[in-house]
């Protein structure tokens, strides 16, 4: 896949290692020369150009890209990339890193904007997550909200215990994708016997969340 990133700071240095790791082309976009470091990620396309300039992007060919993933510092520089991203490249998925949490009810879809990143949402949901036994917490919103990834972790005290995956009765629209069992990461096989304390990731419709709540409670 062909992934653009907007910002060479430390979060859009981190998004692109972590890609190339994974086999992906990265390209990254940075204004400011002394932000130049190719060394860091040698990996990666760099180049120096304004990703709010309809004709840098141009010049950079966004078009032949996948994804749009705007890393800057400035809110609004995320927003006006996504939105270049989106309407004028056709860019098929776009996401923006939101730095200030008052900012967030602007990023959507009207700004061109797929997948928003906020910091504070993470944590929250981090904290949730730490917190909440028994409870559906949200994790990330996918595909304009029409799917998301939640995590449900089962009591100690749970019913299912030793329940393979293919005998727990999940709610429509709704696939368990991994299991994290202390220090390992599982991805489920039907024969897969839960346990209790296990931390259950589905991707869900959001209809039917408290269904898979009520499932798993």
């Amino acid at each position: 896949m062909r992934i653009a990133i907007a910002g060479a700071g430390n979060v859009g240095r981190s998004i692109a290692g972590e890609l190339l790791d994974h086999g992906h082309e990265v390209m990254i976009l940075e204004q400011n020369l002394a932000q130049m470091r190719a060394q860091l990620v040698p990996g990666a396309r760099w180049v120096l150009a304004d990703a709010c300039e309809m004709s840098a992007l141009e010049d950079a060919r966004l078009e032949t890209y996948d994804v749009m993933v705007t890393a800057t510092g400035d809110d609004k520089a995320n927003l006006v990339a996504a939105f270049l991203a989106k309407t004028e490249f056709a860019i098929t998925r776009v996401v923006a890193r939101v730095n200030r949490a008052e900012n967030e009810w602007l990023f959507t879809p009207a700004w061109g904007v797929d997948v928003a990143v906020s910091k504070p949402r993470l944590l929250a949901a981090l904290v949730e997550e730490a917190v909440s036994v028994g409870d559906v917490v949200r994790l990330m919103t996918l595909r304009r909200g029409q799917a998301n990834l939640v995590e449900i972790t089962l009591r100690p005290d749970t019913s299912f215990a030793g329940t393979a995956v293919r005998d727990v009765s999940l709610p429509r629209d709704t696939t368990l994708v991994a299991i994290v069992r202390g220090p390992r990461v599982i991805t489920p096989s039907p024969d897969e016997p839960l346990e209790p304390s296990d931390e259950l990731m589905f991707l869900c419709a959001p209809e039917f969340e408290d269904a898979l709540h009520e499932a798993l409670s």
